[in-house]
């Protein structure tokens, strides 16, 4: 089992554009540590300009699949 690091990077008007998207964001993450893919995740602070995920998988691709089905990046 391998570790991967997803970075997410703001958009300028991410803080502004959040709220619509947090909600279905937050349940496709929790969806993702009940199946033990998601290890830690959270925003990044000061400035809030991001976000850090770590996954626990056999490929990158437990992290890519995540990134492609979120919320936030659709």
């Amino acid at each position: 089992m391998k570790h991967f690091l997803l970075f997410y990077d703001g958009a300028p008007d991410y803080l502004e554009r959040r709220p619509q998207f947090r909600d279905a964001h937050l349940r496709h993450a929790w969806a993702g540590v009940g199946r033990g893919e998601i290890v830690v995740a959270g925003a990044l602070a000061d400035p809030v300009d991001g976000a850090l995920l770590m996954f626990r998988g056999d490929h990158k691709s437990v992290a890519e699949d995540f990134a492609r089905a979120d919320p936030y990046v659709l």
